[in-house]
């Protein structure tokens, strides 16, 4: 076995979500996780318990890749989080989550204290941009968007192999750029924004709202009668059935964020728009509406720069981009 001096280091990734919480152990220099794991978030409980969570999570992550690999906790580097915002960057502090009900809380240092290493914060959208840009979909490009869809809608921005934070630190919040100015109520008090027709809990809603006033559809047979029990899972189900009406929520998904899709291409003129979340799971039938979309409201010339293409890491994309975001701002490696 290599001397201590030898070993390459890892760090922690961790990427708390408004459904799943997700810890890793990353190499200090990328490449795949070396272990992970992910639980449900349970925010309601207080971020207290979650942090609690998260350590027992990162223990057991770096017993497990000790065990394979090697060396001592000596390895650990040091822990990204990516984390729902706003968020106090300077600070390290949650300002407020929407979907979590947190509240100017101190996200970073009660994890650094609870595992003992130094910590860096981002946005949990941003993170999954930067783990796509760094060791995914988006590798090699000098400009790169990223749209999360998940229990909500985040997204970031890397310009040059650097993300673009903004002046307040909430940069790339596309789930909350407006498409229908007197549309649908978001979580965040807003009307209208593209989270609150497009993100999971949303496409659920609004498979369930069609059911309601009469569309027949195999939805309802997958969740026995229970409208409640809807989710986006379950229209991806039914489509791939064959379920017409579920087809038919998918397109209208599909349409509604290549509106939103289209602003970013308008806008930033990136080379890459790399979209992660479940919802990809429906492939061309949610990415061949969707790119025609953005062809029919973006600007030609940046229409035929842009690929627009489904992230490459799965669950893993927060994880590996909370540790390179710590590699690149608050790391150093020995």
């Amino acid at each position: 076995m290599p001397e201590l001096g030898t070993l390459r280091r890892w760090v922690i990734g961790v990427d708390i979500g408004g459904t799943n919480l997700v810890v890793g152990v990353v190499p200090f220099e990328g490449g795949a996780p070396l272990s992970l794991r992910s639980a449900s978030t349970e925010g309601k409980r207080g971020p207290d318990a979650v942090v609690e969570d998260i350590g027992a999570m990162a223990d057991a992550v770096v017993d497990e890749a000790l065990d394979r690999h090697g060396g001592g906790r000596d390895r650990i580097a040091g822990v990204g989080i990516g984390c729902p915002g706003p968020l106090d960057l300077v600070r390290g502090r949650v300002i407020v989550t929407p979907n979590l009900g947190w509240n100017d809380y101190p996200i970073r240092d009660r994890i650094a204290e609870r595992l003992g290493l130094r910590a860096t914060l981002d946005n949990d959208a941003n993170c999954a941009t930067y783990g796509e840009w760094w060791q995914g979909a988006g590798r090699g490009a000098r400009s790169m968007a990223g749209v999360t869809i998940g229990t909500g809608i985040g997204g970031g921005l890397v310009l040059e192999g650097r993300l673009l934070r903004g002046a307040s630190g909430t940069a790339g919040e596309f789930g909350h750029t407006t498409i229908d100015f007197t549309g649908r109520r978001c979580a965040c008090g807003n009307y209208g924004c593209l989270e609150a027709y497009a993100s999971g809990p949303n496409i659920a809603a609004r498979a369930r709202e069609g059911i309601e006033v009469g569309y027949e559809s195999s939805i309802l047979d997958l969740v026995d009668g229970d409208l409640s029990a809807i989710t986006a899972l379950t229209v991806y189900d039914a489509l791939l059935l064959g379920d017409r009406y579920a087809r038919e929520v998918m397109l209208e998904t599909a349409r509604i964020l290549g509106a939103g899709v289209a602003n970013i291409v308008n806008m930033f003129n990136p080379e890459v728009i790399v979209v992660v979340g479940g919802v990809t799971r429906a492939g061309e039938h949610l990415f061949t509406p969707l790119r025609a979309e953005v062809k029919r409201r973006a600007f030609p010339t940046a229409v035929r720069a842009c690929r627009i293409v489904p992230g490459e890491l799965g669950q893993a994309a927060g994880v590996v981009g909370a540790a390179g975001v710590f590699v690149t701002d608050g790391g150093v490696a020995e």
